[in-house]
């Protein structure tokens, strides 16, 4: 696991390009030969590249491991993770969806009690299961190697057989317009499958995914009970998010544009 400093240093060349080690250690106020020890770490853990006195990023994220994304914009998602868990009861029914948001939450809501959870991601399934508390159940299916996620038609029909008091989901990219876009229909039908056959619907993103584009289109943000973010969106979407329950909390602080 990267610390801290590496952790932000894999967002900063995410969004930079391009950074030069003693841009770095000047911007941290540590030494270049620390900061070496970081890249390295950054780049070992498949994030970035390292090129002759600087970091490179790689690209597109489908290029990154699951473990890879898990760490990109870190504190967010462990905000977002904080703040949904405030909104799940104990003895709560939960489907969760694919993706490193959803799987942060679970580990949120490891001190829950009486939770039972629904799954296609084998690696959420198997935080949820540090709790021998939690009732977790997984589909059959093909197994996508990496991400461990179980997709297609039998994953699609295992959350059909449900009524979930909540179900948490991530997306690939949200558009413009509010459309919901993922990277196969596959992923698509069953995130649908689990909005369709939950009482509540928390939708869980970070920032970067507004305007984050992907091939395939499936619901629009307005169909979630709730959404939660790190931040508030730009204006280029506030039409499509108008009249929609948007929550963001700050990953610096911990708080939240909530009204107690």
């Amino acid at each position: 696991m990267l610390t801290a400093r590496q952790a932000k240093i894999a967002e900063m060349v995410r969004d930079q390009k391009v950074l030069t080690v003693d841009a770095l250690a000047a911007s941290f106020e540590v030494t270049t030969q620390t900061i070496r020890r970081d890249v390295m770490a950054v780049c070992d853990m498949g994030l970035a590249r390292r090129r002759h006195g600087r970091i490179e990023a790689l690209g597109d994220d489908l290029n990154l491991s699951f473990e890879a994304r898990r760490v990109l914009n870190f504190q967010a998602k462990h905000s977002i993770g904080r703040l949904v868990a405030r909104h799940v009861p104990e003895g709560a029914s939960i489907a969760f969806s694919i993706g490193t948001t959803p799987v942060i939450v679970a580990e949120a809501l490891l001190e829950h009690r009486n939770l039972t959870i629904a799954t296609n991601n084998l690696h959420l399934a198997l935080v949820a299961s540090q709790n021998p508390g939690i009732r977790i159940h997984v589909p059959g299916g093909e197994l996508r190697h990496g991400d461990f996620d179980i997709l297609g038609r039998e994953a699609t029909e295992f959350f059909s057989r449900f009524k979930f008091d909540i179900g948490i989901f991530g997306v690939g990219g949200v558009d413009e317009n509010g459309a919901l876009l993922d990277f196969s229909e596959d992923e698509v039908q069953v995130r649908q499958a689990i909005l369709e056959n939950s009482i509540a619907s928390f939708l869980v993103l970070d920032h970067r995914k507004f305007g984050r584009r992907a091939l395939v289109r499936g619901g629009h943000v307005r169909e979630a009970t709730r959404i939660f973010c790190d931040r508030p969106p730009v204006a280029a979407y506030l039409d499509a998010l108008k009249d929609a329950d948007i929550t963001y909390t700050s990953p610096l602080n911990g708080g939240s544009n909530e009204r107690d």
